[in-house]
């Protein structure tokens, strides 16, 4: 049948030459022949020969030398070269309107903006605030780059006009938050950041991620700083969450249920620094007439707490 017959026959022959252990010659012939709908033995068919020479075989090149004295082991971090010429005001308004009439896509808006934001590090206080003046407005929807740039600073002065910003309530709630979710990545967080957030504890309707950007601000600082517990900056904020504790934990309407749950998960958060809260945590996690969530939250906030703390015979048990 039709179904038997063989539709493509094909054949490969190649002589190769071999020299000193290296190939110095090839030759390949190639025949293909496609025999569908034709009689037998007949069909269309391919030849094909190709050959392959040795011509000149080169000399070892030798490598370059590396000098080893000129490596050296760094992270994959984006490095930015620093320059010495100190940036005027003038020239920082210039750059945030540049960024604002540059297109968004385009490789020359994330130059500017990663120029703006290693800028802004050199600034003092005073110089950020100048600049907050002369540059808050709004680019094309909406947009505004300072806002964008300054969680990425990660620079005292620049958080402390984050937390001024955030106090004068003129962000709207969603760059609020996105401001105290940035505190959580700053690298090298410094007390005097510690001590200009922690009004904001006490502030009327503090956020979740106001309490939680805090606290995980403290527990950076406190994993590259000895006895933390001692700063006046961070013994400040956790009085505060201390007293919203009350002593036990009681709490009397779903209201304050969701705050303390909030609070207890905040002092959990701050890890070394709550080692001075742990008596007043076990007595909440081991008092029966404390709702269940109340008394599992309070365990929980031991999650950073060193095993060397002293906690309770009854929270043990």
């Amino acid at each position: 049948s039709q179904s038997e017959q063989q539709i493509l026959s094909s054949k490969l022959e190649c002589v190769q030459s071999i020299k000193d252990g290296v190939l110095a010659e090839a030759k390949c012939s190639e025949s293909s022949l496609v025999t569908l709908f034709s009689p037998k033995g007949s069909g269309a068919k391919t030849q094909t020969e190709s050959s392959l020479k040795l011509f000149q075989v080169e000399t070892e090149t030798l490598s370059k030398k590396v000098d080893f004295e000129d490596l050296y082991v760094t992270s994959m971090l984006f490095e930015r070269e620093e320059t010495e010429r100190e940036v005027t005001g003038g020239e920082m308004t210039e750059l945030v309107w540049k960024l604002c009439l540059a297109h968004s896509a385009s490789f020359e808006t994330a130059d500017l903006f990663m120029t703006l934001v290693f800028e802004l590090r050199h600034l003092s206080l005073e110089a950020l605030k100048a600049l907050w003046q002369r540059s808050s407005f709004k680019c094309r929807d909406n947009w505004q780059p300072l806002i964008d740039a300054l969680p990425s600073c990660a620079t005292e002065a620049c958080v402390i006009l984050m937390k001024e910003i955030i106090a004068s309530k003129e962000l709207e709630e969603d760059k609020v938050e996105y401001f105290f979710w940035s505190f959580s990545f700053i690298p090298k967080p410094t007390s005097g950041m510690i001590e200009s957030l922690a009004p904001l504890l006490e502030s009327p309707g503090a956020s979740q991620s106001c309490f939680l950007g805090v606290t995980a601000l403290i527990h950076r600082f406190c994993s590259s700083y000895n006895s933390c517990d001692g700063v006046p900056a961070v013994q400040s904020v956790m009085r505060t969450l201390g007293k919203f504790l009350g002593g036990n934990c009681t709490v009397r309407d779903s209201e304050q249920i969701r705050e303390m749950q909030l609070v207890l998960k905040a002092i959990g958060n701050a890890g070394l620094a709550a080692a001075s809260l742990a008596p007043v945590l076990s007595l909440c996690a081991s008092l029966k007439s404390n709702l269940i969530e109340i008394r599992l939250a309070a365990i929980q906030a031991f999650r950073r707490i060193p095993c060397s703390t002293s906690v309770s015979d009854s929270l043990l048990a």
